[in-house]
C-alpha cells in the first residue's frame, strides 16, 4: 500500500475535503481548548509556514 501515490480531485471534491478538515479542526479546537491552548502561537505559526509553502508550489506550477 503506497499511501503517497499521485491523484487528482476534482474542485467539489477538494472543497468537501477542505470543508472536512476545517469541521475536524474546528471540533478539536473546542473540545481539547485546555490542552491546545498553551501551543496556540506556535500551532498557527507552523499553519502559516506551511500554508505559505503550498501557495509557492502552487504559484510557481
Amino acid at each position: 500500500m503506497n499511501i503517497f501515490k499521485t491523484f487528482s480531485l476534482k474542485w467539489w471534491q477538494a472543497g468537501l475535503f477542505k470543508a472536512g478538515l476545517l469541521a475536524l479542526g474546528l471540533a478539536v479546537g473546542a473540545h481539547w481548548y485546555d490542552f491546545f491552548g498553551n501551543y496556540l502561537p506556535i500551532l498557527i505559526s507552523v499553519a502559516v509556514i506551511c500554508l505559505a509553502y503550498i501557495t509557492y508550489v502552487w504559484w510557481k506550477q
